[in-house]
C-alpha cells in the first residue's frame, strides 16, 4: 500500500497522544487549564498531545515539518512553571526519555508556515471544550504532500465503537491513505474494519451532524437549510473532528459548518485529517458555495468559506439549500 509507513507512524502517533489525553482527563482538576487569546481552554493534555504526535514523526521523518496548533511560549512563561511541570510529567509518561527543553522544542515544531512538498498538520486536541466536558475531542493529524492532504488519522478516545451497540465501548481511530479506502480501529486495539458513508439518496432521509458550540457554525442557518432539504431528524450535536469520523462511517449523512462571520478562516488542522477520512469513505468534501477544500495557502483555508461534508449523493443538494439560505 503507498504510504503505509506513513500511515502506521501516524496511527502509533496518534493512539499514543490519545491515550495521553485520556490519562490527563481522568485526572483534570482546576488548575490545568489556560486561556488562549480567543479564551477557548487549553488543557496539560493539548500540549502534551503536541509534543507525543510531534516527537515521534521527528523519529520517523526528520526532513517532514509540522503545521501545529499550539507552541511553547506560554509554558516558557515564569507565571506558568506548574502548568510545564504537568504537561512535562505527562509526556514522559510516555516519552520517559524527553527532557523538559526536548519536550518544549517539539511542541515549537508545529510553527511551520506551510509550503511546497511534504508537510504534517496536527490539532492535538480538537474540540477543547466537548474534552473540558468530558464529551467528544479528537486528536487529528494529517500529512499533506505539495497541499493536498495524502494521509489522515483522527483518535476519538469518547467515540463509541458501535453506535447500535453500548457494550462495545468508546475509543476510535479513524485512519485513511490516499486511493487505499478509509478504516476504523478500536482505540485500544483490535481488527480494523472499513467504513463507508451511507447511501441515502432522498435528503428527507438523512441527519445532520453539527458542532455544539454556536459560534463554530451558524446553527440558524443550518437549521433552514435542514428545513428547506425537508429533513426532520435532529441534529448529532457533537465537539471536535469526530463529526467527520461520523459522517465516515453512515452514523449521519451530511456535516455543516456554516460561517458565522465574513472574515473567519478556518484552520488547516480542523479538517485536513477529516477530509482525508470522509473522501476516501467515498464522501465529499467542500466549502458552502461548492469549491474544493484549498490546503496550499498555509496554515488557514484562506480561499475558502465554511465547509460542507456529505455521503456524496446528497452533496449538490445541500450546496444548493445553503446559496439559496445564504441570498436570504
Amino acid at each position: 500500500m503507498a504510504l503505509e509507513r506513513e500511515t502506521a507512524v501516524a496511527i502509533e502517533a496518534v493512539v499514543l497522544a490519545s491515550r495521553l489525553c485520556q490519562a490527563v482527563q481522568a485526572r483534570l482538576v482546576q488548575g490545568t487549564t489556560l486561556q488562549k487569546g480567543d479564551k477557548s481552554p487549553v488543557t496539560v493534555a493539548d500540549f502534551g498531545a503536541q509534543a507525543i504526535v510531534s516527537a515521534h514523526l521527528l523519529a520517523a521523518f526528520p526532513a517532514d515539518p509540522l503545521i501545529g496548533e499550539e507552541d511553547a511560549s506560554a509554558l516558557r512563561d515564569g507565571d506558568h512553571v506548574s502548568l510545564r511541570d504537568r504537561v512535562t510529567a505527562s509526556v514522559r509518561t510516555v516519552r520517559p526519555e524527553l527532557s523538559d527543553d526536548a519536550i518544549l522544542a517539539a511542541i515549537d515544531r508545529g510553527m511551520y508556515a506551510g509550503g511546497p512538498g511534504r508537510c504534517w498538520t496536527l490539532d492535538p486536541i480538537d474540540g477543547t471544550k466537548g474534552f473540558l466536558r468530558v464529551e467528544q475531542y479528537a486528536v487529528a493529524l494529517a500529512l499533506l504532500e505539495d497541499g493536498v492532504p495524502v494521509v489522515g488519522v483522527l483518535g476519538c478516545p469518547n467515540l463509541p465503537v458501535d453506535p447500535e451497540d453500548p457494550s462495545a465501548g468508546t475509543g476510535c481511530v479513524f485512519y485513511a491513505a490516499r486511493g487505499g479506502g478509509a478504516f476504523m480501529v478500536p482505540l485500544d486495539g483490535g481488527d480494523p474494519r472499513p467504513v463507508r458513508v451511507d447511501t441515502f439518496a432522498d435528503p428527507s432521509l438523512a441527519r445532520f451532524c453539527e458542532s455544539v458550540e454556536s459560534g463554530h457554525s451558524n446553527q440558524d442557518d443550518s437549521a433552514d437549510v435542514g428545513r428547506r432539504l425537508g429533513i426532520t431528524r435532529a441534529p448529532i450535536r457533537m465537539d471536535s473532528q469526530c463529526k467527520y469520523g461520523t459522517v465516515a462511517r453512515g452514523t449521519a449523512s451530511i456535516y455543516l459548518r456554516m460561517p458565522t462571520r465574513k472574515d473567519y478562516v478556518e484552520r488547516i488542522w480542523d479538517h485536513a485529517a477529516g477530509w482525508m477520512v470522509i473522501t476516501e469513505a467515498g464522501g465529499r468534501v467542500s466549502d458552502v458555495t461548492g469549491a474544493p477544500l484549498d490546503f496550499s495557502c498555509g496554515r488557514g483555508l484562506e480561499r475558502n468559506k465554511g465547509v460542507v461534508a456529505t455521503n456524496g449523493l446528497l452533496h449538490d443538494a445541500v450546496i444548493a439549500a445553503i446559496r439559496a439560505t445564504l441570498a436570504g
